[in-house]
């Protein structure tokens, strides 16, 4: 019975740091994107 208990803790522990590092990442992109739209662009002004 206690292996039972383990195993699906286990499981929802498993799934549970998925979709936190899914969010982690998820999230970062989109204040990345919103934050700064032009970071990667090749419009750059240069100057000299």
């Amino acid at each position: 019975m206690s292996l039972v208990f383990f195993g699906v803790g286990f499981l929802l522990f498993s799934v549970y740091l998925i979709f936190l590092i899914w969010n982690i990442i998820y999230n970062g992109k989109k204040q990345k994107e919103q934050n700064y739209p032009n970071l990667n662009s090749k419009n750059k002004d240069i100057f000299d």
